[in-house]
């Protein structure tokens, strides 16, 4: 963190110190709204050289934009907003970043020092609200240790498993006069990041690698977040090891790669859930053994030691037993592996996978992603979707809401690259995608964004296509436009016969998206045909100046397969509606 702005011992308002220590901190973009109480600081801004400031329409959409220019950046994102209501609707991005190890600051107004606990006009307190839902937070009064907050947030937002930070500011501290003093160091007693790992924990490790006849690699978004996906290419080449990605670790090891077994868990590939259940070894850099991934957590991988590296010690044994822990970075604790396997082949002794990494090919042929074609001629999601990906390729961006539409987007575009897929994965925030696409467009203003959202989640925050389109932030949107709830409704299908209730929302009739796009000052063709969808995607590839907002109206029944039932063993995975795969356990 280095000092870009600022005079060390100038004299100035709390406000100037304020924007002086973001300045410091290395922001150049923030998203906010300003209001009564944060109003002192938005004056000193304006005057700012260094920073950007995106107002939006709604604080919810500041925070995941924040959250989404973080991911696509690796840097720290930045969202601004006022007290009260201006503070508690960042909540849910906070709760959000904080889920997916995201670093974030938000920076809130408070009232008056004086007036805090008092039921002041716009009260909240923000800082008692987040506390269960941040890495950390802060409340500051007094304006001399606005530098020091600011500089602190930071670093704790930044390092060991990211997360987020709010600060909340007083206003008396915002107006008070102060000195701009940016620290030279950061006292914080007690938080001590581990990022090298044991060494005897990694010994113990290859002794299960090389000992094992079925290990798979376990992927989580935590090999994202520690940038170590090179370091994890170099192991699975090394070792020849089977891997699976989750959900948030998509685009950390090439879809295109051999070795590759697809996303596991609830909407997994067939070859990733059976890599998992009749493994004998699961080695799993920075993943948490969510339920969505184990299913019944009983009779997940019943046969399999566990090797769980993480930099969150508190991950390590919170779902499923580690028979080695290893607390550390991921970058690192890949780097110390290599090293030991390396000495190791050097010494003759490496791991004997043959038929195990027979086996699982033979799985993944058999039971390839696929979809069936409507009977009526109407438009198929997964189509759109794996067309799209075809056509903007592997080095665009792709975000995404929450539901059917996020699980063919994980399966149908092929990710080969790491911070190109970004989700809400363990919080499921219906309303992500957009601002989340706007702020990774800020963030990386070459790359070509895609916020892929089902028409129940776009209607959540497709306020904020104003901002992109006023502030000249040409984002492209893929409505899957199904009229409906669609994951709920597929629940409902599968789950309630078939009653659904309250999951229609007449999305191809109101509103019209089409109109709603040119409203907002955005291009808004619609396309329901299969012939058309390959010319409706190049066009808004083509458009680089404004948003562009396809409506496409795809058929209604589409389910996501692969699923296994929530709740459920993972062995009874289905492929399709009642079928199951069937495995030559000979073969193992």
């Amino acid at each position: 963190m280095t000092e870009q702005g600022g005079i060390a011992g100038a004299a100035m308002t709390g406000a100037q110190s304020l924007i002086k220590s973001l300045e410091s901190a290395g922001t150049t973009d923030i998203f906010g709204i300003p209001g009564g109480a944060i109003l002192p600081a938005y004056d000193p801004l304006m005057d700012s050289t260094l920073i950007r400031h995106i107002p939006v329409r709604h604080e919810q959409g500041a925070g995941h934009a924040a959250r989404g220019y973080a991911a696509a950046t690796g840097r720290v994102g930045v969202c601004m907003a006022t007290s009260g209501p201006g503070a508690t609707n960042p909540v849910t991005p906070l709760a959000d970043a904080h889920m997916d190890s995201v670093p974030l600051v938000a920076i809130t107004g408070q009232v008056g020092a004086s007036m805090i606990g008092t039921d002041a006009f716009r009260e909240a307190d923000i800082r008692g609200i987040t506390m269960p839902i941040t890495k950390h937070n802060f409340l500051v009064t007094d304006p001399a240790e606005i530098p020091r907050t600011i500089a602190e947030a930071f670093h704790i937002a930044s390092t060991g498993r990211p997360g987020p930070v709010p600060v909340d500011v007083a206003k008396s501290a915002l107006q008070a006069m102060t000195t701009f003093q940016w620290p030279t160091e950061l006292q914080l007693p007690g938080y001590r990041p581990v990022t090298k790992p044991h060494s005897k924990q990694i010994r113990e490790a290859v002794r299960l690698i090389l000992e094992s006849r079925k290990p798979v690699l376990y992927v989580g978004g935590g090999v994202v977040r520690a940038r170590a996906s090179a370091g994890l290419l170099k192991l699975a080449e090394a070792t020849g090891v089977p891997v699976v990605t989750t959900l948030m670790a998509r685009g950390a090891f090439p879809d295109s790669h051999p070795q590759h077994l697809g996303m596991p868990g609830m909407h997994g590939t067939v070859s990733a859930v059976a890599g998992l259940q009749k493994s004998d070894l699961i080695i799993s850099p920075g993943a948490g053994f969510d339920d969505r991934v184990t299913g019944n957590l009983d009779s997940f991988a019943p046969n399999a030691k566990v090797i769980h590296a993480d930099i969150d010690p508190a991950e390590i044994g919170k779902n499923r037993f580690t028979d080695v822990p290893i607390v550390g970075d991921c970058a690192e604790v890949i780097n110390d592996l290599l090293a030991v396997l390396a000495t190791e082949a050097e010494a003759g002794h490496t791991g004997d996978y043959e038929g195990w990494i027979s086996f699982l090919t033979g799985v993944k042929k058999t039971y390839p992603l696929g979809y069936d074609t409507p009977a009526d001629g109407s438009l198929a999601p997964q189509y759109v979707i794996e067309r799209l990906g075809a056509i903007a390729g592997p080095e665009a961006i792709y975000t995404s809401g929450v539901g059917q539409h996020q699980m063919w987007a994980a399966q149908f575009v092929k990710y080969e690259r790491p911070n190109t897929w970004l989700n809400s994965g363990g919080p499921g925030t219906m309303g992500y995608s957009v601002p989340a696409a706007m702020g990774a467009k800020v963030g990386m203003p070459g790359s070509t964004v895609w916020a892929i959202d089902g028409d129940g989640c776009f209607q959540m925050t497709n306020r904020e296509l104003a901002t992109c389109a006023i502030n000249d932030i040409p984002i492209k949107v893929a409505i899957i436009n199904n009229e409906s709830l669609g994951m709920v409704r597929q629940w409902q299908t599968l789950f309630y016969n078939e009653r659904y209730s309250n999951t229609d929302l007449h999305s191809k009739r109101i509103p019209d998206f089409v109109k709603l796009a040119e409203a907002y000052g955005c291009v808004g063709p619609a396309c329901e045909s299969p012939e058309d969808v390959d010319a409706t995607i190049e066009k808004a590839m083509s458009i680089n100046d404004q948003p562009v907002v396809v409506d496409f109206r795809v058929h209604r029944d589409a389910m996501v397969w692969p699923m296994v039932a929530a709740g459920t063993s993972n062995d009874e995975i289905k492929y399709a509606r009642d079928l199951a795969p069937q495995f030559d356990e000979d073969d193992l």
